[in-house]
């Protein structure tokens, strides 16, 4: 029988946030696949988890990738982890999860923290929907085709940014979605100097040209703002409501319908219908 795969969420800075059901799935597995394994052996240390470490990351995830799948399938359980919070995300782990797929092989999720998902519930934005876009590319052509890719886009926009990148990312956000956006830097999050800045992109700009980054970078940016509908007028709601009517609609039914998507009460609209079937 082939063994199981397990995906373990890890702290992404405080030792804390690692669920017992982590610990307790990391003791029982053969092996773990780790992104770093120094890092990783850190974290078994710190748990008194003795557990054999094999490398599992972006340089070599398809030719380790297939070996760990058919240990898998011999019969033994691993568990990937990343170096901080959820693996697959903006992580090679995606990878493994595919093959895994492909060879029928089950795949269980241990959850854990999450950065891009931390900062978003403290950003100050909407959460109600949002897109996450993980790093920008360090070309500058294609970062700043990506973002001009995004500038309609009226989910709340995630993004992951390192230090020394920080500056040059918030020039080219300003100049693609205007200075006047709104976005929240999460740094160093769950960590003692973590901190949430909120601001907008003219303002973030200003200050980090004054003053160094310092920390991992979670960026929440406001969407673009829905463009305004047109007022509608009770005529052009009661013509809709018209059109419903001889679709087959009843006329409450109809009435109500449009009432939902419009300024007027259904009683306005139903009325207006009721004086023009007695004028006909």
């Amino acid at each position: 029988m082939p063994g199981i795969l397990y995906i373990v969420g890890t702290p992404i800075g405080n030792l804390s946030d690692f669920s017992p059901r982590a610990i307790q799935t990391l003791r029982e597995v053969d092996f773990i696949a780790a992104e770093d394994t120094r890092v990783t052996l850190k974290l078994l240390n710190h748990f008194d988890i003795r557990k054999p470490l094999v490398s599992y990351h972006e340089h070599n995830l398809r030719e380790r990738g297939e070996v760990i799948i058919q240990r898998v399938l011999d019969g033994e359980n691993v568990a990937v982890v990343s170096d901080a919070g959820m693996p697959c995300v903006s992580d090679p782990g995606e990878d493994i999860v595919r093959l895994a797929a492909e060879a029928d092989i089950q795949t269980i999720v241990i959850p854990g923290p999450s950065a891009a998902i931390s900062a978003l519930c403290i950003s100050g934005l909407s959460t109600s929907r949002f897109s996450f876009e993980g790093f920008l590319s360090t070309n500058r052509k294609n970062r700043r085709e990506h973002l001009q890719s995004l500038i309609g886009d009226t989910h709340t926009l995630i993004f992951y940014e390192a230090p020394h990148k920080l500056l040059d990312t918030l020039k080219d956000m300003a100049a693609a979605f205007g200075e006047g956006r709104r976005i929240s830097l999460c740094r160093e999050m769950t960590k003692i100097h973590e901190q949430v800045f909120r601001t907008t992109l003219q303002e973030a700009v200003q200050y980090y040209t004054e003053n160094t980054p310092k920390g991992e970078f979670v960026l929440i940016l406001e969407g673009a703002q829905k463009p305004e509908e047109p007022e509608m007028t009770l005529e052009e709601a009661v013509e809709e409501a018209v059109q419903l009517v001889q679709s087959g609609f009843r006329a409450t039914d109809a009435a109500k319908q449009v009432s939902a998507r419009t300024p007027f009460k259904k009683s306005e609209i139903y009325s207006a219908l009721i004086s023009m079937s007695r004028e006909e």
